[in-house]
């Protein structure tokens, strides 16, 4: 009996033993748990400020990288060299206006040799060989009495010579006209062979398409226009990162470099109009000039040859 309840009363201490285990156990896993859940969140906080960290620091990268290009496109110096090219293209455009008076006299000197040349021309087919038979007819009236002259009907020797002579004036007219504009033509060529090198370097023609002479207002608004755009579009279309090397600078301004000291040399002795007004001169004359009747002429030579 003393044993059954020895054991009966050591029963539920046993029962309470290991529920009192289960329940430390329990409260290790909560305490194990807590822990745990306590670390993931932690963990999460820690994610979170992560991921904004990695946020702040690529706009802090884009930020950089979009200050690199800015920095970089300053070190191409584009503003600097576009400031140059307005000063350059400004005195080249005065340069032009203190020059355009022998501009247009050269433009005029053209003109007038272009018209003098179909003159000639003109001149030349009226004459074909009337010169040579003029020196042959001159020569019979000069060798023959004014009685002999008389008998095939010449009564003036010198109203007949006179008029002969006609034919030789206006062929000494064409030959001065054509050696005033050969005068005129080595400024001319002078002239184009500069203004011409400058065309290749850049400068905006002077002319229109039917190649007349611009005024000058018309010019210096092209000027300005071409100016412009090639500022703008060196700009746009500069590819140069970091700073340019002195070739690059150099390349860049040479051809306006040389404009600007070129144009202001076009005319080493400023154009006049004393050849152009001594051929104009000679062209009226060949234009006025009359030369002896068909007919008459016809008469001379079966009279005199």
């Amino acid at each position: 009996m003393t044993t059954e309840a020895t054991t009966s009363e050591q029963t539920p201490s046993l029962s309470m033993q290991n529920m009192m285990k289960e329940i430390e156990a329990l409260e290790l896993q909560m305490a194990e748990l807590k822990k745990a859940k306590e670390k993931l969140t932690k963990l999460e906080e820690k994610y979170d400020k992560s991921k904004q960290n990695v946020a702040e620091k690529t706009r802090e990268v884009k930020a950089l990288e979009k200050r690199i290009r800015e920095l970089e496109k300053e070190l191409t110096l584009d503003k600097t060299i576009a400031e140059v090219k307005k000063i350059l293209w400004a005195k080249i455009g005065q340069s032009i206006t203190d020059q355009w008076q022998s501009t247009e006299t050269i433009h005029e000197q053209i003109d007038l040799i272009n018209l003098a040349q179909f003159e000639n021309q003109k001149a030349r087919a009226s004459l074909g060989n009337m010169p040579e038979l003029a020196n042959r007819m001159i020569q019979v009236l000069n060798n023959r009495a004014g009685a002999q002259l008389a008998e095939i009907g010449i009564k003036n020797r010198t109203d007949t010579i006179l008029l002969i002579k006609r034919v030789l004036t206006l062929r000494n007219y064409v030959q001065t006209l054509e050696r005033k504009c050969q005068e005129m033509q080595t400024e001319v060529n002078e002239f184009i062979a500069k203004i011409t090198a400058l065309h290749n370097r850049g400068l905006p023609s002077l002319v229109t398409s039917a190649r007349r002479l611009l005024s000058h207002e018309h010019y210096a608004k092209r000027v300005k226009n071409y100016a412009t755009n090639q500022i703008t579009a060196s700009s746009s279309t500069s590819e140069e990162t970091g700073p340019p090397s002195g070739q690059s600078l150099y390349d860049k301004l040479e051809n306006l470099f040389y404009i600007k000291h070129e144009i202001r040399h076009l005319f080493e002795v400023p154009p006049n109009y004393y050849k152009y007004t001594e051929a104009y001169e000679t062209l009226i004359k060949i234009q006025r000039h009359q030369l002896p009747k068909e007919y008459w002429w016809k008469g001379m030579i079966e009279t005199l040859l």
